[in-house]
């Protein structure tokens, strides 16, 4: 539960892999296993064996895989004011495994950090811990006040692009340049079932849309009605954060 995870400082990771690559970022307390596994960390403070029932009982997988961890959550700084090349800002993302698959997706994309709405899903929550596959040990999440932290930042950076995703943007092939990608930059994501806020949405410089194709023609461009094309009217948002990304990284 998250009130015991901040009121402890630990969260609980489960699997080889995962646990493995979180070992790389974050200092394990407790490891727990069903059978001896060479390629686990030796450096757990505390080591028990537990049988395979017992360990069906710990976990939250519906397959359990035989090893859980408990891991330290590092230490929130003072980052308000913190951005990369390129940084995420999440706005309400609430659905955990959407989450997870968000940043294991930056941590493919080389963006090292999000920044994220106080309603946004607590990315120590194991079900997101579980989709990260251990990209928590590379990723620095922030929980911040979006609007302040967006404000503040392009008071700093008078040149700083905001995009963001709307249903309203525009095509992001006609929008997005290679340039784009060398210049700092904040992405904006919303939340599942209403977008980005509207408090949020004002401070947008670069509202994009990612066109859908059907056989009435591509979304986004001039002379298509977007509410004829036959297709779902939108995309999970951590595909959609996939799909933005590659855009960005796109030599």
């Amino acid at each position: 539960m998250k009130k015991f995870r901040d009121e402890l400082g630990l969260f609980v990771a489960e699997g080889e892999k995962c646990i493995e690559e979180l070992c790389r970022g974050f200092q394990p307390e407790m490891l727990i296993i069903s059978s001896k596994s060479d390629t686990l960390p030796d450096a757990p403070t505390k080591l028990y064996t537990a049988s395979p029932t017992e360990i069906e009982q710990m976990s939250g997988l519906r397959t359990p895989q035989g090893v859980l961890a408990v891991f330290k959550k590092k230490p929130i700084g003072d980052c308000s004011l913190v951005i990369g090349d390129l940084t995420l800002a999440l706005d309400g993302i609430q659905d955990p495994g959407n989450l997870g698959t968000i940043i294991r997706t930056c941590d493919w994309f080389g963006v090292r950090d999000i920044f994220c709405s106080p309603d946004t899903a607590d990315c120590y929550n194991p079900k997101v811990v579980q989709a990260t596959m251990g990209a928590l040990a590379r990723v620095r999440i922030h929980y911040v006040n979006l609007v302040e932290w967006l404000s503040a930042l392009s008071r700093q950076q008078s040149d700083l692009k905001i995009y963001g995703t709307l249903l309203d943007g525009r095509n992001m092939y006609e929008v997005l340049k290679p340039a784009d990608a060398k210049s700092s930059a904040v992405i904006i994501m919303g939340n599942e079932g209403n977008g980005i806020s509207e408090p949020v949405r004002r401070l947008i410089t670069h509202p994009v849309l990612i066109p859908s194709y059907s056989p009435k023609g591509i979304s986004g461009q001039d002379g298509i009605n977007k509410e004829a094309s036959e297709v779902i009217e939108s995309l999970n948002v951590s595909i959609a954060t996939a799909i933005i990304l590659a855009e960005f990284r796109r030599p």
